[in-house]
């Protein structure tokens, strides 16, 4: 049993302080997770930069519907997600 608790342990941690670049992709939003700044944002192109590159989402009537410290929630209509290093 306390292997059990061991790994239960570990992955309770691994969620709770997740510090890795995440995308979440669902229908008329985009969740990003852990990113470093925002490089741009209008109705039209959303430039979000993390420690590796960026995100550039193009599309229209574009809006960050959410913003903290460590993510973004960017509602809309998603025309194209392109991943730069």
């Amino acid at each position: 049993m306390g292997d059990k608790c061991m790994n239960m342990a570990r992955a309770l941690k691994n969620y709770v302080l997740e510090n890795e670049f995440q995308v979440h992709i669902l229908k008329g939003r985009i969740n990003i997770v852990n990113y470093t700044s925002i490089g741009h944002f209008d109705e039209n192109k959303v430039i979000v930069r993390h420690n590796e590159g960026s995100v550039h989402i193009k599309g229209e009537h574009l809006v960050v519907s959410r913003l903290l410290h460590d993510e973004i929630l960017i509602t809309g209509k998603v025309g194209s997600i392109q991943f730069e290093s």
